[in-house]
């Protein structure tokens, strides 16, 4: 099993679920965070005072899958957030050694 973390720009989020549930992905979490990379952050004008916006608004998407999935949906995710322009994101895969469902008692392949 692997889990993906996938920091985008907010107004990729429909479609970045979309592409997701095209893959047969049912279920992902989604975070408001922010942050800052090459893009740096911005000025702008607050009652006639600039101010610098150092950490830009930024949605994170969280999914655990099975391995064999796994590049379907980074593909999937790619294609939905790409606009070609800086601050486009980035995508992080990582191992999960273990997963439950609380409700049932589930483990690992059973409890995604």
């Amino acid at each position: 099993m692997k889990k993906i973390e996938a920091i985008i720009k907010p107004f990729k989020l429909d479609e970045v679920r979309e592409g997701l549930s095209e893959v047969g992905i049912t279920g992902l979490t989604v975070t408001e965070v922010k942050g800052f990379g090459r893009q740096k952050g911005h000025t702008e004008l607050y009652r006639g005072a600039e101010y610098v916006v150092d950490f830009l608004p930024k949605i994170k998407v969280e999914v655990v899958l099975a391995d064999d999935i796994v590049e379907q949906a980074v593909e999937a995710i790619v294609k939905a957030a790409h606009t070609g322009k800086i601050g486009d994101g980035k995508i992080f895969v990582t191992p999960v050694e273990q997963v439950v469902r609380i409700r049932t008692g589930e483990i690992n392949e059973a409890a995604i």
